[in-house]
């Protein structure tokens, strides 16, 4: 049987679609235009990136005052969801009233 396959040279061995001897799958025209325009688009980004907008000296520390301004802004919202903290003084202040031990 198995002469006859390789005599034939149509069969696939195993599963067709995975595996070391898969059936090649066709390369449709739109995949073709999905990949063009996947490497343009990559193409434009890599030329941006390559032109940065600031310089290195005015890149470094540019965003300081706004991610500590924001980073305030998440603490304040998770304290606020948190009660007061109480105090011992607080919690005893009603035996306080008349000290006539002394």
């Amino acid at each position: 049987m198995f002469l006859t396959a390789l005599l034939r040279r149509n069969r696939i061995p195993g599963r067709q679609w995975i595996g070391k001897h898969r059936r090649p799958r066709p390369v449709s025209f739109q995949a073709k235009q999905n990949t063009v325009r996947r490497l343009e688009t990559e193409a434009e980004n890599q030329y941006w990136l390559s032109t940065p907008c600031l310089s290195a000296e005015q890149e470094h520390g540019h965003a300081a005052a706004r991610r500590a301004a924001a980073f305030r802004a998440i603490r304040a919202a998770g304290q606020a969801r948190f009660p007061r903290h109480r105090v011992l003084v607080d919690q005893l202040s009603h035996l306080n009233v008349a000290k006539k031990w002394s």
